[in-house]
């Protein structure tokens, strides 16, 4: 009788795991499928078919009644259901942010989504290697080192106050310009106690730091810095307004992985000098040389993001906003098969083609959401594949700019992700 309980318990556990897991599996299927975001350009009908067991409710303001349509139809509503389990379209007569609430199987609340109806935006695509020259806003902290101090002993000052990450942005009560002045304020200290301002995940603390005497005579605190970082990538679109975008993700910090927090920076013209071919295991590289001058400055950047770099033109590369603009593609417009980047690998902008593998528009990872590999011959043969330096080259499909390269894989250098575009024209808004 006793077996017969832990049987019957065994099966019930069984059952409830089997269930939770199938909860699971419904739940990651459908946040890797339904985006957290969709655009549709503004008199415009956008089809969709995420087949998924979802309800879902456009909530508009009571001004909004009937300006969004669902399969053709206004409704004279301001809750308009949609059965995402069946292919619909929507459109809209104005531009505007609106909410779509999502409920699974449709009865328990799951996600909202951003309805975004935006005008119709052009780009120029452009593909030509950038030198890239950013200063970080403070001085970046990368990590602490050990110092023998004058009397033979180690000592680390920043232990526990410092950490990989910080960024310094006053000594004394003053503001630091860059790292050899804080070198400087750090000697001048003769061993006294030093006050720094650091900001940390932005929040601004006061640290006090006692300097250590090392061997060589001179006052240090043990940590790792820096205050400007350089490279290069590709310049993936020029704007119709004068603005730009490049690399399709972020500016991170090598040694600590971090975006950088920037207070300035410019981009220049560059030439590839080589090419280091990419390998299993090993990404290659396009070796250039950065015409770091006002006379070869394309513009300035002000922004650095997850999803690229961004500025604006300067006017002696006015010529760029003179090119042929295309269409940007929004991401239910992009299809696997075939599609072309632009970039320079020898001396001139080149289209190359590509196939595109696999889209993911959930949005999970906002510079990996189209995996692409390179079926060009001619680029195997110069490059291997993607290499370093390509990040920002444009993709294009049906004659409309969709995304930009991001990453490679590593073993697999002829494969590599890309982000679509309309993440980066984000932040143009």
């Amino acid at each position: 009788m006793r077996s017969k309980k832990i049987y019957r318990r065994a099966l019930l556990l069984l059952l409830i795991f089997n269930i939770i897991g199938m909860g699971l599996f419904i739940y990651f299927k459908i946040i890797k499928k339904i985006p957290d975001e969709i655009k549709i350009l503004v008199g415009k009908e956008e089809s969709f078919d995420f087949k998924m067991p979802i309800k879902a409710n456009i909530v508009t303001e009571e001004e909004d009644i009937g300006v969004i349509s669902v399969n053709d139809l206004r409704v004279p509503d301001n809750q308009i259901s949609i059965d995402m389990n069946k292919p619909f379209t929507l459109g809209s007569t104005k531009t505007g942010k609106y909410n779509i609430n999502l409920k699974l199987f449709g009865l328990f609340d799951f996600k909202n989504i951003s309805l975004d109806v935006i005008e119709k935006v052009e780009l120029i695509p452009c593909g030509i290697p950038i030198g890239i020259y950013v200063e970080t806003d403070g001085i970046l902290v990368l990590g602490s080192g050990r110092i023998t101090g004058a009397d033979g002993l180690n000592y680390e000052p920043i232990t526990n106050k410092l950490k990989s990450g910080d960024y310094i942005l006053e000594i004394n009560g003053e503001k630091v310009k860059d790292k050899e002045e804080l070198i400087e304020e750090i000697q001048n200290s003769n061993g006294n106690d030093i006050k720094l301002l650091v900001r940390r995940n932005e929040e601004k603390i006061a640290i006090r730091i006692t300097p250590v005497k090392a061997t060589d005579g001179k006052y240090k605190i043990g940590a790792w810095i820096r205050d400007n970082t350089q490279g290069i990538g590709t310049l993936t679109f020029a704007s119709t307004k004068g603005d730009f975008g490049a690399l399709g993700h972020g500016i991170t910090d090598i040694d600590t992985g971090l975006l950088m927090e920037i207070s300035e920076g410019s981009v220049y013209d560059a030439d590839i000098m080589s090419i280091i071919r990419g390998k299993e295991g090993e990404p290659g590289e396009l070796i250039g040389m950065i015409r770091q001058s006002k006379k070869y400055k394309i513009g300035k950047i002000k922004q650095n993001t997850l999803q690229g770099i961004f500025g604006t033109i300067d006017n002696n590369y006015n010529w760029l906003l003179k090119q042929e603009p295309l269409d940007i593609g929004l991401k239910q417009e992009v299809q696997k098969g075939a599609a072309k980047i632009l970039c320079t690998v020898q001396d001139k902008v080149e289209e190359f083609d590509i196939q595109i593998e696999s889209i993911d528009i959930s949005n999970s990872n906002h510079s990996k959401g189209i995996v692409i590999r390179i079926t060009d011959e001619r680029l195997l043969d110069m490059t291997g594949g993607i290499v370093q330096g390509m990040s920002g080259s444009p993709i294009i499909q049906n004659n409309k700019i969709i995304g930009a390269v991001t990453h490679v894989f590593i073993q697999d250098s002829t494969k590599g992700y890309g982000t679509f575009i309309e993440n980066m024209v984000n932040n143009l808004e």
